[in-house]
C-alpha cells in the first residue's frame, strides 16, 4: 500500500491537473436552460452547479484546473471570472476557461473525449502526472485526494469513479460498470436494461459518475488514438473504456463519503430532479450539508444586504417556515413554507408560496399563490397570480408543467422581455 501521509497526498494532487467538462447543454431541463449551459445553472439557494466540482478541487488540494465550456456559455464564463478568477498563476494555481475554439480541427467539441483532446496541448504545457477529468454539472462533495491515492495504489492507468446504487434505480438510467472481487473492470454497458450487480453485493451496481483519472501519457495516446478512429463518437463512456478494458488495468472507484455522511450525489438533469434536490436543501436536517466549514462551498454573490421580512399583522404577516432565503430578499406580509429563495427575491403581501424554488431577481406581486414552482430569474409575478394548483389551467397559460407536477414559470411565458437580469 502506498504512502498515506498529508505530504504523500499533497504531492498527488500537486501533480494533478483537473478538466471539468461543463459544456453540457441540459436539454431535458427545457427552457431553464434556454440561456444558460447546465453547470451554469443555479442550486442551493446562493450557488451554480459549476461551484460544486470547482470547490471538491480546491478542498482536494487541486489548484491547477480547466473549465471546457461551449453550450451558450456566456453566464458561466461571467461566474467563473467574478468568482474563481483570484487564483496566481506563479503559485502554480489558476482556473482557466477553455472555450471550443477549433483548435485541432473544424469541428468544436464533438463529445467528452474529443472535449480533452482539443485541449491537450494546454495540458501538456502543465506537466501533470495525474489528469483529473470531471463532470460539471453533479453536486455533490468528494475529497479527490483519495480517488487519487487509489489510483495510484492500483497501478491503474485509468479510474473511474463510480456510485453503488440499487439495480432497479440503475436499469436504463447509468452506464454501469462490471468489475472483478478487486474492482478492476471487465465491463461497461451504457443504460443496460439489467445491469450487472458488485461482486458480493447482489442488489448494488456501480453507476458512473463521468469522473476518470488518467496517468498523463496514457491519456495522450488513448486520445490520438480515438481521434483517428473512424465511427468513434469521442466519447469516454462509449468508446474509451470499453477500448482499453480488456488490454490495460482498469480500476473503478466507489464514491465515499466522511464517516458520519450519506453519500450524496444529484444529476439535477430534468426539472424534477432539480426542484427535489433543492427541496432536499430545506429539510431541518439536508442531505447535503452546506455549512460544513471543513468543507465550503465556494462561489461568487452580490455583496447584499440581509434578508428581510416585514409586517406582523393578523392578515399580513411576513415569514418563511422551513424555508432557505438568500441576502437581498424582502418577504413583505407573505409567507413561504418549504421554499427557497436566491437573491434579490421581492415578495409582496397577502401571499402564500409553497414548496417554490425562485431563482434571483424575481418579483413576486400582492395576493399570488404559488405552489410546487420553479420561477426563472427575472420573473414578475402579476398580482392575483395563481399558479400550481390546476395544471389545466397552467398549461393553457403557457407554462409547463413537468411529469410530477412541478410548474416552470420563465420572464417569456409571462410575455416579458427578457433583458440581461434573465440571461444569467
Amino acid at each position: 500500500m502506498s504512502d498515506k501521509s498529508p505530504r504523500y497526498i499533497s504531492n498527488l494532487t500537486r501533480d494533478t491537473y483537473a478538466l471539468i467538462l461543463a459544456g453540457g447543454r441540459g436539454s431535458r431541463l427545457h427552457e431553464l436552460t434556454t440561456w444558460r449551459a447546465k453547470p451554469a445553472l443555479y442550486f442551493g439557494g446562493k450557488f451554480r452547479i459549476i461551484d460544486f466540482p470547482l470547490s471538491n478541487c480546491i478542498n482536494s488540494g487541486i489548484r491547477r484546473i480547466g473549465v471546457v465550456t461551449q453550450y451558450k456559455s456566456h453566464s458561466l464564463i461571467r461566474h467563473l471570472v467574478r468568482g474563481w478568477g483570484h487564483f496566481k498563476k506563479e503559485l502554480g494555481e489558476s482556473v482557466e476557461i477553455l472555450p471550443a475554439s477549433q483548435r485541432f480541427s473544424e469541428n468544436w467539441y464533438e463529445g467528452t473525449a474529443d472535449a480533452v483532446f482539443q485541449n491537450i496541448d494546454i495540458i501538456r504545457d502543465e506537466l501533470p502526472k495525474f489528469v483529473m477529468i470531471l463532470s460539471g454539472d453533479h453536486i455533490y462533495r468528494m475529497d479527490y485526494a483519495n480517488l487519487l491515492a487509489r489510483h495510484v495504489e492500483t497501478g491503474a492507468k485509468m479510474t473511474v469513479c463510480c456510485m453503488k446504487v440499487p439495480l432497479e434505480e440503475a436499469a436504463g438510467a447509468f452506464g454501469v460498470m462490471s468489475v472483478d472481487e478487486e474492482y478492476r473492470i471487465k465491463g461497461f454497458t451504457e443504460k443496460p436494461a439489467n445491469p450487472d450487480p458488485v461482486p458480493n453485493e447482489p442488489d448494488l451496481c456501480l453507476a458512473s459518475m463521468g469522473n476518470y483519472v488518467f496517468d498523463t501519457e496514457f491519456l495522450f495516446e488513448q486520445l490520438a488514438r480515438d481521434a483517428e478512429t473512424s465511427g468513434s463518437e469521442r466519447d469516454f463512456g462509449k468508446d474509451i473504456i470499453p477500448s482499453i478494458i480488456k488490454d490495460h488495468d482498469v480500476f473503478a472507484y466507489p464514491f465515499q463519503s466522511s464517516e458520519n455522511e450519506h453519500v450524496y450525489w444529484r444529476d439535477v438533469g430534468t426539472l424534477d430532479s432539480f426542484w427535489e434536490a433543492n427541496m432536499e436543501m430545506v429539510a431541518p436536517v439536508p442531505a447535503l450539508n452546506l455549512y460544513d466549514r471543513k468543507w465550503p462551498i465556494w462561489t461568487y454573490q452580490e455583496q447584499l444586504p440581509p434578508a428581510k421580512f416585514v409586517w406582523e399583522d393578523h392578515d399580513r404577516r411576513g415569514e418563511a417556515i422551513n424555508s432557505v432565503v438568500s441576502g437581498g430578499c424582502i418577504v413583505s406580509g407573505s409567507t413561504l413554507r418549504r421554499s427557497l429563495c436566491f437573491s434579490n427575491v421581492r415578495v409582496h403581501s397577502y401571499g402564500l408560496i409553497e414548496e417554490a424554488v425562485i431563482l434571483p431577481d424575481v418579483e413576486i406581486k400582492r395576493h399570488c399563490k404559488l405552489r410546487k414552482v420553479i420561477i426563472d430569474r427575472g420573473c414578475i409575478i402579476p398580482e392575483g397570480t395563481v399558479i400550481g394548483y390546476d395544471h389545466d389551467e397552467d398549461r393553457r397559460r403557457g407554462f409547463r408543467v413537468s411529469e410530477k407536477g412541478v410548474v416552470l414559470v420563465t420572464r417569456e411565458m409571462l410575455g416579458q422581455p427578457v433583458g440581461s437580469t434573465a440571461l444569467g
